[in-house]
């Protein structure tokens, strides 16, 4: 798409630029948050809330286990780490996936693609993305847990703050973004 509207202006040789930038800025951590909102933060409210309904969390707390501690922190500390593995995966695939394009639409080579993205997009725009990675990856896991430990009756209950977990956790991260690119357009990064 950005190399038919760079074409009506010459200038189709700055979509690596386009690709370069967005990819690693935004599209990149994005699309990953959006994925893990939806498979692992869904999975932390229906394993929590399961255990809600089955009385196990409740058990926990019988025995002297704190729930937060046991369930909830390992959780968070397995997506804090987990998010910038994932964002430079999903950043990788989308600059291949620009690569391939420019090939096909440029008539770039993968040498000149990757050339061109070395010489005109820094390394603050990959490490842009890396900051945000592990506030996203706590927010989605603190919101799953939170909708998992609000669970309460039947089972579904679990299917409903499943589902809302999951659209908090897509709202938020997408809110949590426009902030950051806020604070990084003030920064002048």
């Amino acid at each position: 798409q950005g190399v038919d509207q760079l074409r009506r202006f010459g200038a189709e040789v700055f979509t690596v630029n386009l690709v370069g930038v967005s990819v690693l800025r935004e599209m990149g951590i994005l699309i990953t948050a959006i994925l893990v909102a939806g498979r692992s933060g869904s999975a932390f409210t229906a394993q929590i809330g399961t255990m809600q309904v089955n009385q196990e969390v409740d058990a926990m707390r019988t025995i002297g286990l704190n729930p937060i501690e046991w369930l909830v922190m390992p959780r968070i500390s397995a997506l804090v780490i987990s998010m910038p593995l994932l964002a430079f995966w999903g950043d990788m695939t989308g600059l291949l996936g620009g690569a391939v394009a420019c090939t096909i639409y440029l008539d770039f080579t993968f040498v000149q693609f990757f050339e061109r993205l070395r010489d005109t997009v820094g390394p603050w725009h990959f490490y842009v993305g890396m900051i945000k990675a592990p506030v996203f990856g706590a927010v989605i896991a603190i919101i799953g847990c939170f909708e998992g430990l609000q669970v309460r009756g039947s089972a579904e209950s679990v299917g409903q703050l499943t589902t809302k977990s999951v659209v908090e956790s897509i709202f938020c991260v997408i809110v949590l973004d426009a902030i950051f690119s806020i604070i990084f357009l003030l920064a002048n990064v």
